[in-house]
C-alpha cells in the first residue's frame, strides 16, 4: 500500500463527502482546510484514479428484490462468469471470494419475483455455475454507505452543512418520469448537478433541486461516498454468516453497532438468518473480530465466513484488480426512453 495517495486534506476532504455527499466546495473549504477550487482538483483527482465515487440508489434504506446470492463455479470459469455478471444492472456489489463459494452477488431486483427470476433464469443459465444458494434479505440493518472515515473531529463535523430542505414552494411530490431521470443520472454521480441533468433531459434546473431535495428528505434518495477498500485503512474484507435465536434480534440490531469492524448485516431468509459484511486493517484482525462479536452476541454461532479476494464491481462500478473503480458503470436504474 503506498499511504502517499491520500493525504491528510484527502482524507478529511473524503470524511466530509461521507457526511454530506452533495455538499458545496465552498461550504466545505472552511472545516476542511483548503480553498473550493482546491477541494475541486483534488475531489477529481480521486474519481478520475478510481479511489472514491458518490452514488445515488432511490428506494429508501432496502432495495426490493434485495439479496446475498453465493454462486459455486467451475474453477476455469470463475473470472469469466464474475466479467459477464458484472454486467447486469441488478447486481449491486459482485465478490470474488475463499472459501465455501466462489462469488457472492449482492443484488436487488425489484421485487420478490423479479429476484426469483433472476436466479432461476440468469443466474442458472450461465455456463460453469454449478450451484446457487440465495439469502433473501428480510431487513437491513445497516450498511457500508453508514461508514465514516475518523479525520474530521466531532466539532467539525457537526459545523459541515446540513441536508438542503426543499424550498417552500416546491412541489411535494416528484413526477414519474422525473424519479426515473434522477434514479438513472445520480447513480451514475451523486455529485451531478442541476444545470447539467437539466441539460440533457430537458427539465428545469429549479425543479431538478427541488425534486432531489425532497427525495432526499423522504428517505427514498439515499447517497453514499465510497472509497476503495485499500485506500480506506480497512483493506481486508470478509462475509459471515451467521445462526442467532430470532429472539435476541432486536437487541444485537443496536449491539453489532458497537463492533466497529462490521459495516453491513442483514436479516435474511435462508439456512443462516444473520449475514455481515467486515472489514479489518489486516488479517490477524479477522480473529479479532470473532472475539469482539462472541462478546457482543454470546448466544449466536458463525456458522461459515468467506474472506473477498478480489471486489469485481461495487454500487455499479466495474473496480480493477486493485479494487480501484477502472471508470466504466453499469447504472443501478435504467436510462429513461428519451422520447418520452
Amino acid at each position: 500500500m503506498h499511504d502517499s495517495v491520500l493525504d491528510p486534506v484527502d482524507r478529511r476532504l473524503l470524511h466530509a463527502l461521507q457526511v454530506e455527499p452533495r455538499a458545496s466546495w465552498s461550504a466545505l473549504a472552511p472545516i476542511v482546510g483548503a480553498d473550493a477550487a482546491t477541494l475541486s482538483r483534488r475531489w477529481r483527482r480521486l474519481e478520475e484514479e478510481g479511489i472514491a465515487w458518490i452514488t445515488g440508489r432511490l428506494g429508501g434504506v432496502m432495495p426490493d428484490g434485495a439479496a446475498l446470492i453465493e454462486v459455486e463455479c467451475d474453477p476455469q470459469r470463475i473470472a469469466e462468469t464474475a466479467a459477464t455478471l458484472a454486467e447486469d444492472r441488478e447486481v449491486y456489489v459482485l465478490d470474488q471470494t475463499a472459501g465455501s463459494r466462489d462469488l457472492l452477488v449482492t443484488v436487488a431486483c425489484g421485487g420478490q419475483d423479479a429476484l426469483g427470476s433472476y436466479v432461476t433464469g440468469r443466474l442458472a443459465a450461465l455456463p460453469g455455475v454449478r450451484s446457487v444458494r440465495t439469502h433473501v434479505w428480510i431487513d437491513l440493518f445497516f450498511e457500508g454507505g453508514d461508514w465514516r472515515l475518523r479525520t474530521l473531529s466531532p466539532a467539525e463535523m457537526a459545523a459541515l452543512p446540513a441536508v438542503p430542505p426543499p424550498r417552500p414552494r416546491a412541489a411535494a411530490t416528484v413526477p414519474e418520469r422525473l424519479r426515473q431521470i434522477l434514479a438513472y443520472e445520480l447513480s451514475i454521480d451523486g455529485r451531478a448537478t442541476a444545470a447539467s441533468i437539466s441539460k440533457r433531459w430537458g427539465v428545469s434546473a429549479q425543479r431538478v433541486t427541488d425534486a432531489i431535495a425532497v427525495l432526499r428528505r423522504s428517505g427514498e434518495l439515499r447517497l453514499r461516498t465510497d472509497i476503495a477498500r485499500r485506500w480506506s485503512e480497512w483493506p481486508v474484507y470478509a462475509w459471515y454468516f451467521i445462526e442467532a435465536p430470532a429472539s435476541i434480534m432486536h437487541d444485537l440490531r443496536e449491539g453489532l453497532k458497537k463492533v466497529q469492524q462490521i459495516r453491513l448485516a442483514a436479516l435474511t431468509a435462508s439456512r443462516y438468518n444473520l449475514v455481515l459484511a467486515v472489514w479489518v486493517r489486516d488479517l490477524p484482525g479477522i480473529h479479532a473480530f470473532e472475539v469482539a462479536f462472541e462478546r457482543a452476541a454470546p448466544a449466536a454461532r458463525i456458522q461459515d465466513r468467506s474472506l473477498v479476494l478480489r471486489i469485481a464491481k461495487h454500487m455499479g462500478r466495474i473496480l480493477d484488480d486493485s479494487g480501484q473503480a477502472t471508470g466504466a458503470i453499469v447504472p443501478l436504474a435504467p436510462r429513461p426512453d428519451p422520447a418520452v
